[in-house]
Order: C-alpha cells, then sequence, then structure tokens
C-alpha cells in the first residue's frame, strides 16, 4: 500500500461525526511506515457538501472513481490494514501535494 491509493475501506464501526459505511479512502501515511495500521482520509461523492479544505476529485483513468468526489481531509482515521477491502487506483501528484498541504496546516507543522 502506498501514499496517494484509493481503497474501498470499512469505516464501520464509527461513533457520532465520524465517517461511516463502506467507502472509498486515500492513503495519506509515507510508505517509509512499518505498521500493521494505515492512516486515510475518506473520500466522498457528495460534493455539493464540499467543506473548505476538502479536495475536489475529478473522475478519471488513473484514480478509477465512478463519479467527481471530494477528499474529506478533516478525517483522518488509522486503521488495521485489514479493513481496506479492494484497491481502486491512485491520484495524481499534484492532488498529492494538495493532501500535504492540508496535513501541515491541520497539524500546524
Amino acid at each position: 500500500m502506498k501514499k496517494g491509493e484509493i481503497y474501498l475501506i470499512n469505516f464501520e464501526p464509527a461513533l457520532g461525526a465520524e465517517i461511516q459505511k463502506v467507502r472509498l479512502g486515500i492513503i495519506i501515511q509515507s510508505e517509509t511506515i512499518d505498521s500493521k495500521l494505515i492512516t486515510v482520509m475518506p473520500i466522498s461523492s457528495k460534493i455539493e457538501l464540499q467543506k473548505e479544505y476538502d479536495i475536489f476529485l475529478k473522475k478519471d483513468n488513473q484514480n478509477r472513481l465512478f463519479c467527481d468526489s471530494v477528499i474529506r481531509t478533516s478525517q483522518i482515521s488509522s486503521f488495521d490494514k485489514k479493513r481496506c477491502i479492494h484497491f481502486i487506483g491512485s491520484v495524481d501528484t499534484k492532488t498529492l501535494r494538495k493532501v500535504d498541504i492540508y496535513l501541515r496546516i491541520h497539524f500546524d507543522l
């Protein structure tokens, strides 16, 4: 699993405002981290609910999305890799740069 790859991920069980159900997610963790956990941001097709820091994803042959979507940047989660059900595609370097910029803002780096 590599940073920038998109997987179908089981986000259940969820509590309160946490992202729910089986949905797409992008891996945001460096490949240099050797762990049984993987850190992700969920992807939503509800682009009309896009918030300030969410990142728009236009469907293309590389990401293999079914429709235009958004990365929900504020919903960073770490899960056991077993929650990753199926590889879908990957994002381009421009999108990965946007993720990295957001992470610097989020963690005040």
